[in-house]
């Protein structure tokens, strides 16, 4: 019996267990993940800024595993090692697959800036969007007993699709924090620094105007074009003058880093020729340097034809990559020929809180 072997349980493993489950044949499968729930990475900003709990947005993965066809294996990978067919892992175990997908995800970039790592919080899953919200509630707990005006800024580094989002979720919770700081909710301050100065170039310029003008309205300070130098302990230190390189500081008690992700350092430590932790893969996604083995989701970096640019990655194509990659996989078990990996947008939403959202729908702005 053939093994095929699923590296993660985010959006495209989950698709990928969904086709492989409902197929026949004469193959058993074996899911795994460090976890033993999925988590809603789309929905990561509200649990960052207290306006769902963890468990509105994460679900046992044993709910989706068929246990006569699937085994979840809940481990951590460590490397793979793709002559041996071999998958290693941190605790020193290691199990054989036939083939392989490996969709482990996206981890924190810090783009080589000193003091990200030490000084500012992540938010890269379930557990760090948590760990930014007891933060917030601790800081206002504090401003109580202090009056640190430091301690009511929080600063969002990056001003992407994420962080956007997570500054729209913060406006919502303000009322919270103010409550439990004792001030009134104007006194929350909310920062966003941004090396550009087009904000969501995804979307046309009145999309992106419509989410950062009601930010501003809502009392949301951008500093665009102020590229970070540096996070010091309760420092931003960002550049004001490309030419001189001047710089000037932002003090505050909460950091976020949203400006950007790689994919997992697995991929890296298991010797693919990786950039920021993706993999530069075959029309049908597929490993260029052996056939049995599908690379999908933030690990994956699939060329668009239209632009000659790798595909943004996403939570949408994310889901088609691990259909697309199963559909492969049960090709190559049954002797037949691959198809190719094609990818076109439905559209893509962003929302700035749970009451206001701005988007395409297709091409509908």
């Amino acid at each position: 019996m053939k093994e095929v072997v699923i590296l993660g349980a985010g959006y495209a493993g989950l698709r990928a267990l969904h086709v492989l489950q409902g197929a026949k044949g004469d193959f058993h499968i074996t899911l795994v993940d460090k976890n033993d729930y999925h988590y809603e990475a789309t929905d990561l900003h509200e649990v960052a800024a207290g306006t769902q709990p963890r468990e509105r947005i994460s679900y046992d993965i044993a709910d989706v595993v068929r246990p006569q066809k699937t085994t979840f294996l809940q481990n951590e990978v460590a490397t793979i090692d793709r002559q041996s067919q071999r998958i290693m892992f941190t605790d020193q175990t290691s199990l054989s697959y036939d083939y392989l997908i490996v969709a482990l995800g996206f981890e924190s970039e810090s783009f080589g800036i000193p003091g990200v790592n030490e000084n500012a919080l992540e938010m890269v899953d379930v557990d760090s969007a948590e760990t930014i919200y007891h933060h917030l509630l601790k800081q206002m707990k504090e401003y109580k007993k202090t009056q640190d005006p430091d301690l009511l800024k929080i600063v969002v580094c990056g001003a992407g699709f994420t962080g956007v989002e997570l500054l729209g979720s913060l406006v919502e919770n303000r009322k919270e924090f103010a409550e439990i700081a004792g001030v009134q909710s104007e006194e929350i301050k909310l920062f966003c620094v941004e090396a550009v100065t087009r904000l969501l170039p995804m979307f046309d310029e009145n999309l992106s105007a419509y989410g950062i003008n009601n930010l501003v309205k809502w009392g949301v300070e951008f500093l665009t074009g102020k590229p970070i130098k540096e996070i010091k302990p309760g420092v931003v230190v960002y550049q004001t003058d490309a030419e001189t390189g001047a710089t000037e500081e932002l003090s505050a008690k909460t950091i976020i880093w949203t400006t950007g992700v790689s994919g997992s350092h697995v991929m890296a430590d298991s010797n693919y020729a990786a950039r920021r932790g993706r993999v530069m893969v075959n029309q049908d996604l597929s490993d260029p340097e052996h056939s049995n083995v599908f690379v999908v989701g933030d690990v994956s970096a699939v060329m668009d034809p239209a632009t000659n640019r790798p595909y943004p990655t996403t939570a949408q194509i994310a889901l088609k990559m691990g259909y697309q990659a199963a559909k492969n996989c049960l090709h190559l078990i049954k002797g037949e020929k691959t198809e190719d990996f094609h990818f076109e947008s439905l559209g893509s939403v962003a929302s700035i809180g749970n009451t206001h959202a701005f988007g395409l729908v297709g091409k509908m702005p």
